[in-house]
């Protein structure tokens, strides 16, 4: 049986701190736009920054939906599973901001992740997340699987590219400037760290 809880904390965070990949949601406000749902990993891109807030570092990649449909109206879902240990899920719906890297909160966020070497994946924004719903449901049906390491092709690829070579990476793709329903989506080229 579901719960409802108005904080991220104690159990809720415990779990949450613990899954080594979780799950994002996110859609445009047009009725017959794309729905977008993303795999989220790598040790140390997410963190619980208080009760009701979370953040996440959003990577290069080879399209930027979540950014686009954050940057339209703000609504996304977190999903964590439990792949080991008892069976649980926890949900997190809420509103969205991706704050980019001229933003003066960027480099007090990015404090938040000390563990990961954000040069290596082409950091583009730092996604935090207000927290108005919690949930957890029982996840009986979710499978047992292991987790062995994380890969480390993100990293190879994306730690030879400059911010120049990553722009003109992102300038390439077809659904990084402009999401798949035409919505804006990661301001090229990107943006310097503000100072």
């Amino acid at each position: 049986m579901g719960k409802t809880y108005e904080r991220i904390d104690g159990r809720l965070r415990g779990f949450i701190e613990q899954q080594q990949m979780f799950f994002t949601a996110t859609a445009p406000l047009s009725g017959d736009g794309t729905v977008n749902l993303s795999p989220k990993g790598l040790k140390g891109s997410f963190a619980v920054l208080d009760e009701v807030t979370v953040a996440y570092l959003d990577f290069a990649g080879s399209n930027a939906e979540t950014v686009a449909h954050l940057r339209e109206n703000g609504r996304i879902t977190l999903m964590w599973c439990a792949f080991q240990g008892p069976p649980s899920i926890v949900r997190v719906h809420g509103r969205g901001e991706p704050v980019f890297r001229d933003d003066p909160r960027f480099d007090g966020l990015l404090a938040h992740f000390p563990d990961i070497d954000v040069t290596a994946h082409g950091l583009r924004a730092i996604i935090v997340v207000t927290a108005d719903l919690v949930r957890d449901t029982c996840g009986y049906a979710v499978p047992f699987m292991a987790y062995e390491e994380d890969r480390d092709l993100h990293g190879q690829f994306f730690a030879r590219k400059d911010d120049e070579a990553l722009s003109e990476y992102f300038a390439r793709k077809d659904d990084i400037a402009t999401s798949i329903d035409g919505l804006p989506g990661l301001p090229l080229p990107l943006p310097p760290r503000s100072a």
